[in-house]
C-alpha cells in the first residue's frame, strides 16, 4: 500500500450506525480477517489483551433481547423509555455482526492497565479500517450495560467488556470528515 492509499483509508473511516445497515450477510471469512487484523495491533510486552465475542445469525436476536432487558432492569420506571428499549433490541438485529470488545488484564500486571486498554483500542482501529476497506459500516458503542453485567459475555477473571462493535453493509454515500486543523493540536519542540 502506498502512503496516499493509507491516508485515504484512515481519513475515510466513519462511524456508520446500525439503523443504516442493509440486510446483507457479512461472510465469515471477512469477519475472520477483521479479527486477524485486530490481532496485529501494537501491544506492550506482547500482552495481547484484546478478546472478542462474535455474534452472528440467531445470536444477534438473543443479544438484542438481552440488551433490551438489561436496559429495563437498570432503568427506574420513571426514566424508562420504550423507544430506548426498542433501540437496544433492534440494533443487533439490524447488524450483520456484532463483536463484544473485551480486554484481558495481564495477570502479572507487567504494564499499566491504561496501556492494555490503549492496545485494545488500537485493535479496534484495525477492525474499523478493515471494515472500511471492505465497504462495511461499523460503530463502536460503549455498551455501558454490558460493562455492568459481565455475566452475559461469560467473562474470565480479569477480563472486562469495553463495548460493542456493530458491523453491517450499507449504501450510504461517502460521508465528509469532521476534524479541526492539526496545527491547533501540535506544539513543535525544535529548540
Amino acid at each position: 500500500m502506498n502512503p496516499k492509499d493509507a491516508a485515504e483509508l484512515i481519513r475515510g473511516r466513519r462511524a456508520i450506525f446500525p439503523k443504516t445497515y442493509i440486510p446483507k450477510p457479512i461472510p465469515k471469512a471477512v469477519i475472520e480477517e477483521v479479527l486477524e487484523n485486530a490481532n496485529w495491533a501494537p501491544t506492550h510486552k506482547f500482552t495481547e489483551p484484546w478478546r472478542f465475542r462474535v455474534f452472528t445469525g440467531a445470536a444477534l436476536e438473543r443479544l438484542g433481547d438481552a440488551l433490551a432487558e438489561l436496559y429495563r432492569a437498570a432503568t427506574p420506571a420513571e426514566a424508562f423509555s420504550e423507544k430506548k428499549y426498542d433501540k437496544n433490541k433492534q440494533k443487533p438485529r439490524q447488524s450483520g455482526c456484532v463483536i463484544a470488545i473485551c480486554m484481558q488484564r495481564d495477570a502479572e500486571e507487567r504494564v499499566p492497565e491504561w496501556e492494555e486498554i490503549a492496545a485494545t483500542a488500537c485493535a479496534v482501529q484495525n477492525m474499523w479500517l478493515t471494515c472500511t476497506a471492505h465497504g462495511i459500516g461499523s460503530y463502536w458503542s460503549s455498551a455501558k450495560m454490558l460493562q455492568e453485567s459481565p455475566g452475559l459475555l461469560q467473562l474470565a477473571p480479569g477480563e472486562r467488556c469495553l463495548g460493542l462493535f456493530f458491523m453491517g453493509y450499507h449504501n450510504l454515500p461517502e460521508l465528509p470528515g469532521k476534524r479541526g486543523p492539526i496545527a491547533e493540536k501540535v506544539v513543535w519542540m525544535e529548540e
